[in-house]
Order: C-alpha cells, then structure tokens, then sequence
C-alpha cells in the first residue's frame, strides 16, 4: 500500500503563497501520474494540477500561471507551489498518485485556507 504524506497547508492572505509538498513511502518513478486535487465544502474533488513519470505538466484552468507542479525524485516528493492566491482556492488538497493495475492512492489532505 503507496503511503503519501502532504504538508505545507495552511491560512494565507489573498495575493499569498504557499507551498505544498507530497512525500511518498516508495519511489515515485513506480507512479506513472501524480497530482494534486482538492475539494471545498459541499463541492466534489477536482484535479488541479498532474505530473507524468516523463514530467509532463497539465493544470486546472483555475489556476493556469498560478500554480506550478514539480517533483523532487531523489527525496520522492512531489510539491505545489501555489502564488497569486485567492479566496476561491480555499479547501483541502489531496495528493494522488497513479500505479498499473492499482486503484488511486490518496493522502490525508492538508487545509489551505485564503483569507483576510
């Protein structure tokens, strides 16, 4: 069982940043994906930002030019890092990676609050 660990979350004014980070319990090159979702109260869980083992990027038009994916494969981490922030942005984000022949692996989440 792939056990992934997020941390970084937090309260934040608007215009802020912050940086999520994912650490993973084995290699992350045996995910063929990961990403990062999230999901605000009362609101199903979108996918806002993905990452493939050859490292191409997808994103959320939501937050296209704000939010930039990256992984660490020697510290199997894979980050967010997330500027221009606004109120919307607010929910619990969810790191996710992808393996054959395996469902979805989820983390806890972590609170990412936006607010003056």
């Amino acid at each position: 069982q792939v056990q992934l660990v997020e941390s970084g979350g937090g309260l934040v004014q608007p215009g802020g940043s912050l940086r999520l980070s994912c650490t993973a319990s084995g290699s992350i090159f045996s995910f063929y994906a990961m990403g990062w979702y999230r999901q605000a109260p009362g609101k199903q869980r979108d996918r806002v930002a993905t990452i493939t083992k050859g490292g191409t990027t997808t994103y959320a038009d939501s937050v296209k030019g704000r939010f930039t994916i990256s992984r660490d494969t020697a510290k199997n981490t894979v980050g967010l890092q997330m500027n221009s922030l606004k109120p919307e942005d607010t929910a619990v984000y969810y790191c996710s990676a992808d393996q054959t022949f395996a469902p979805r692996s989820w983390g806890q989440g972590t609170q990412v609050t936006v607010s003056s």
